[in-house]
């Protein structure tokens, strides 16, 4: 199975992501798992389960990931009218990184050994 770059954003980083922020957000900021959610978008049941780790567990991220994450909680939690912002900066800054260049090596067998698809030229 061939996988693209893009599939992987929607499919694993983008859960990732809220997984992560869910529990920064909960954890570091003291915010109820309904103001998290309601952060985000989504429902309190997703809020939930990605808490619980029972969503979005494919995905490892590495520590400087988790720092970038932790970074951009800190900026939504100071400025809630422009959280999708965030988060889109924050996927941008991650592609390429270890994480999913691992993760699409999983899924696209045929990649050459100097891949680069997902680095910004």
């Amino acid at each position: 199975m061939n996988v693209m770059p893009q599939e992987l954003e929607v499919w694993y980083l983008l859960p990732t992501l809220r997984r992560e922020l869910v529990k920064i957000f909960v954890k570091d900021y003291s915010l109820k798992q309904k103001e998290a959610s309601q952060l985000l978008g989504i429902t309190e049941a997703a809020a939930s389960q990605y808490i619980k780790s029972k969503r979005a567990s494919q995905l490892k991220f590495t520590r400087e990931d988790i720092k970038k994450v932790k970074q951009t909680a800190g900026k939504i939690v100071k400025d809630k009218i422009h959280v999708m912002e965030y988060i889109y900066e924050l996927c941008h800054d991650l592609r390429g990184s270890k994480s999913i260049c691992d993760l699409h090596k999983k899924y696209t067998k045929n990649l050459p050994k100097d891949c680069c698809i997902c680095v910004e030229k």
